[in-house]
């Protein structure tokens, strides 16, 4: 579990195609900007500012659970950046804080829950070694339970396929499991459409790592 770093981070964002992020509504426009913020920023500063923004969002519009899905996904962007382990986790704390208001909306949201699961792997990468019997079965099963609230949600299995890599290489055990949920996840990319501009467009490069990885 010790690649869980910055390179994972890098592979979840990057080929984004920015363009999917149209303008709309007030409310579109509104958090179309932070959203880019999030997907491309690395200074925890503006990232913040981000957070901050979607909070004020998130109050303002209390039937949307996306201000609270992007909140948390900052959050756990800024964790990224950094060093302490004790700041790291406070920032995962906020992260968890921001997306429970976006579970009390959507429930069974698979993107919601698949962003419950990524912070549990983030938990796990601070500490592997004293983490790994908490945070491994959580993040486990909750990447199992957002592909079953929707099989077709290519993030959950990316995310999936990461923690099945990981714990594979963890204990040195094969990683058969974790290749084939990698090329579903590229399977489901490959014909993924946006359903708003504001749905999570995140995660395809890490797919496909994974699946060169499965090829070496």
């Amino acid at each position: 579990m010790k690649h869980l770093r910055l390179s994972l981070l890098v592979l979840l964002l990057s080929g984004i195609s920015l363009s999917t992020i149209a303008q709309g509504d007030r409310y579109t426009s509104a958090m179309q900007p932070h959203i880019h913020t999030v997907y491309t920023v690395d200074t925890v500063p503006s990232l913040q500012n981000a957070v901050n923004a979607f909070e004020r969002i998130g109050a303002a519009e209390k039937t949307r659970w996306e201000p609270h899905y992007y909140a948390a996904f900052g959050c756990v962007m800024m964790m990224n950046h950094e060093q302490d382990k004790l700041q790291k986790d406070r920032y995962l704390d906020q992260a968890e804080k921001a997306l429970a208001q976006a579970t009390a909306l959507v429930p069974q949201e698979s993107e919601v829950v698949a962003l419950e699961g990524f912070i549990y792997m983030m938990r796990l990468s601070i500490d592997p070694a004293a983490r790994g019997q908490k945070y491994a079965a959580l993040a486990s099963q909750t990447f199992g339970r957002a592909v079953a609230l929707n099989p077709e949600n290519p993030r959950a299995l990316a995310l999936q396929a990461q923690m099945q890599y990981g714990m594979a290489q963890f204990f040195g055990s094969p990683t058969t499991e974790a290749c084939a949920t990698a090329r579903a996840a590229m399977e489901k990319f490959a014909t993924f459409r946006a359903v708003s501009p504001l749905a999570p467009q995140w995660g395809q490069s890490l797919a496909e790592k994974l699946q060169g990885a499965c090829k070496e």
